[in-house]
């Protein structure tokens, strides 16, 4: 479901994302997927995985299901992915389906529908080098270029309490960033900052 305060026609716009690749790539992802217990448990509830994302740049908003009856949804997650494209060039991105989980995971945690606002998911390489010469808060070899970060807040909830959620989901990095009010998680190892 699209919501978009702006133009929606950029958001309709065909992507290259066909069934089958997008199940050969669910295939491969979860034939080794392991999830931390803290994710683990909260994905065995119920048959539907709902995420209610607003891009804070594009001013489009996608509630969408990603999940359901044991199987990834194509349409879901195709319409997650433009949302987190990069918006400076216009480029969807394969966004890996653990954080997915990981962002419906931390929803269920707080108890919130509410929408996260993403700051930033998917960067190309380009965007990320000329975000890198102007913070030394980017690296250079993030994993936001690969489709495994994402950085949110939500409104009028405590940004020190969401990182503290998602800390305790034991899942991957989280990181805080108390000047620009967001938190940052990715699918790599384990830590914190």
């Amino acid at each position: 479901m699209f919501s978009n305060k702006r133009n929606t026609a950029n958001c309709q716009k065909s992507v290259n994302f066909s069934r089958r690749s997008f199940l050969g790539g669910c295939a491969g992802l979860t034939a080794g997927l392991i999830l931390p217990a803290g994710v683990s448990a909260a994905l065995t509830k119920g048959g539907e995985r709902v995420i209610s994302l607003y891009n804070t740049h594009t001013g489009e908003q996608v509630t969408a299901p990603y999940w359901m009856d044991g199987e990834y949804i194509a349409d879901g997650i195709r319409d997650l992915r433009w949302l987190l494209r990069d918006h400076r060039v216009g480029k969807a991105h394969d966004i890996n389906l653990r954080l997915f989980d990981m962002i419906y995971t931390l929803q269920q945690k707080i108890d919130s529908n509410k929408p996260f606002h993403v700051i930033s998911c998917y960067r190309s390489p380009k965007t990320n080098a000329m975000l890198n010469k102007k913070s030394n808060g980017v690296a250079k070899k993030s994993l936001h270029m690969q489709g495994k970060a994402i950085d949110i807040r939500l409104p009028r909830y405590d940004t020190r309490k969401l990182r503290q959620a998602a800390m305790s989901l034991n899942a991957g990095g989280v990181g805080y960033y108390e000047r620009s009010n967001f938190i940052h998680m990715d699918v790599g190892r384990v830590r914190s900052w």
